[in-house]
């Protein structure tokens, strides 16, 4: 079976001391192909460079969380990239982007303009987007009906049945990960179970979201252990989606390349590079 995580930060400082090894425990359960979606104007090149040097896909998008941290001209920087690189194969969609209303007094018209400036890119561009949705996905809705794009996927999608519906109806997948794992995590388990076959796709959210095996208390990672989250966990992640959803594992793993690839048409190409046995195809070096 082969997988892919639509939802990852390789580039985070978490993985510095064993990168290589990350991807290698990856692959050798299967995950094939990683989205590694940028979060600011900073790991634009960063994304770029570990798509191209481990035959991955990327985005490019800014974070709502990093927008208080971002300038105006951040903007115009990411549309010189999308420009730039608009002929790279391994460039999928705009993100990650989106609203974030959970945390502590929200810049939300700033969010907001950040938001709407980036759908619009993207539209531009015919790419989709990765979206970030944290107490936000009627607000995301409001903005997709005023700025069409060519779908994508929620990431980490925690909203209503009503909420989920809206985004499956302007041609996204909702992103499914470890807080789906958690037995008490009962919104997120009944949609899994109920959405339709094709809107679930997996991700991991690595190095974040981890699984509840790898959950630490507060206590527990104050004295040392590690709830680092990686791709390697997919697969485990995916036999939930199978088990709430009455799928074999088999089955699990074809629906959601199916709906990934839908999400986000370029990827296409690449996975069928990436698939075992496939001959190997000369790489972009990075610029």
């Amino acid at each position: 079976m082969h997988w892919i995580d639509t939802h990852c930060h390789l580039d985070a400082a978490e993985f510095d001391a064993d990168r290589d090894a990350v991807v290698a425990r990856a692959r050798a359960v299967g995950v094939g192909m990683l989205v590694l979606p940028a979060v600011g104007v900073f790991d634009f090149d960063a994304v770029r460079a570990l798509a191209h040097g481990h035959g991955f896909a990327y985005a490019l998008g800014i974070h709502p969380l990093y927008v208080p941290r971002s300038a105006d001209e951040d903007l115009e920087r990411l549309a010189d990239a999308l420009a730039r690189w608009r002929d790279d194969p391994r460039l999928v969609a705009v993100g990650e982007i989106g609203l974030d209303y959970f945390v502590p007094d929200p810049d939300a018209a700033r969010q907001e303009r950040f938001y709407q400036a980036q759908l619009k890119l993207a539209r531009d561009a015919g790419l989709p987007v990765i979206l970030h949705v944290r107490r936000s996905a009627d607000g995301l809705l409001k903005g997709l009906r005023r700025i069409e794009v060519p779908g994508g996927i929620c990431h980490a999608f925690n909203g209503s049945v009503q909420q989920a519906e809206g985004f499956i109806e302007r041609r996204f997948t909702l992103g499914f990960g470890g807080a789906m794992t958690f037995e008490r995590a009962l919104n997120i388990r009944s949609l899994a179970a109920r959405l339709p076959a094709h809107a679930p796709v997996l991700e991991t959210d690595a190095p974040d979201i981890p699984p509840h095996w790898l959950y630490r208390t507060a206590a527990e990672r104050e004295a040392g252990q590690s709830s680092r989250n990686e791709p390697a966990e997919l697969p485990r992640i995916a036999a939930t989606l199978a088990e709430l959803h009455g799928w074999s594992l088999a089955e699990t793993a074809a629906q959601t390349t199916a709906n990934t690839l839908a999400a986000l048409p370029r990827l296409a190409a690449l996975t069928a590079l990436a698939a075992p046995g496939a001959p190997d195809a000369p790489d972009a070096e990075p610029r």
